[in-house]
């Protein structure tokens, strides 16, 4: 075979790269042998050939970088994640007229990935009292950032049939690197300064926590399946209170904190329980394991 011939690399588009998530999925995808092409929202940072600026909210920049890349696989990231964001028609501009944008540009170029992988969350099952919400719960979100995911998916969904996509719902995850808005990494950032206290909202409340190298690598598991047109969870199925947290935590560095709960944390459309059922994820990509949150924990708190 001469080498003209020879096996060109797997080119993935991964917009969000630079945030959270992005960062572990790149360096995974990186390991993997992809040829990584990452968009960034910067405006100043020059571009090079596998890194293009993107305002994902301009179908005519959306068009520019699909058509530059032409890349076998997408996955999409890019999103207003934070639920105490400011501006509530952010949401639905990034998150949901960003996504359409991205899809509608693949059909304007005339370009065909292998699979779209689309971020969505378990965000958008809203307040549902349950250990173990499967993919077939109704979709029932309390915030403009749930809201924005669910009015997404319904209309990624018009597309199943155009382009194969993955939908993919995260519940809670952290790790290093992750914002000291989000809690564990306040929590862990309390326990590593050894402050003396701590204000919380309501500490029991229960979340699937998962850590963010799970995550990444579901992604890129899901990524390189034959699975198109489906939405799955991407949790671990065991939840863990705040209260649980705080003690391992406590018990992992030696130290104790006084737990303060401060009312102005405690949001009257918080989920009393989100924890989710992974059966699903484990039937399509059984080798993925789960990391245990104790080691989760543990790595966050030797950063």
């Amino acid at each position: 075979m001469s080498s003209s011939q020879a096996k060109r690399p797997i080119r993935t588009l991964v917009t969000g790269a630079s945030g959270f998530t992005g960062r572990y999925l790149v360096e995974r995808l990186l390991g993997r042998g992809h040829t990584v092409i990452e968009t960034t929202a910067g405006r100043d940072e020059p571009e090079t050939p596998t890194r293009l600026k993107l305002d994902i909210t301009s179908p005519q920049a959306c068009q520019r970088v699909i058509e530059l890349a032409r890349p076998d696989y997408i996955v999409h990231l890019a999103a207003i994640s934070f639920v105490g964001h400011d501006d509530p028609l952010d949401f639905y501009r990034v998150n949901v007229i960003g996504t359409l944008n991205l899809l509608e540009a693949c059909a304007a170029v005339g370009h065909t990935p292998r699979k779209l992988l689309i971020a969505s969350s378990a965000n958008v099952y809203g307040n549902v009292a349950s250990d173990a919400i499967d993919e077939s719960f109704p979709v029932t979100p309390v915030n403009h950032y749930a809201s924005s995911k669910a009015a997404m998916e319904a209309l990624v969904r018009t597309w199943f049939d155009r382009l194969p996509i993955l939908i993919v719902r995260p519940f809670n995850y952290t790790g290093r690197g992750q914002a000291p808005n989000f809690l564990v990494p306040k929590i862990v950032g309390h326990f590593a300064r050894r402050e003396p206290s701590i204000e919380l909202g309501n500490i029991d409340v229960a979340r699937d926590f998962s850590d963010v190298r799970y995550v990444a690598n579901a992604y890129e598991a899901l990524l390189d399946s034959d699975v198109a047109g489906e939405i799955v969870n991407v949790c671990t199925g065991t939840p863990y209170t705040l209260r649980n947290i705080l003690s391992a935590a406590s018990d992992l560095t030696g130290h104790e904190l006084e737990i303060r709960v401060n009312p102005a944390f405690v949001r009257q459309t918080d989920v009393k329980m989100l924890a989710g059922s992974p059966a699903k994820l484990h039937s399509l990509v059984p080798g993925v394991e789960s990391i245990p949150f104790i080691d989760t924990l543990r790595w966050m708190l030797t950063a």
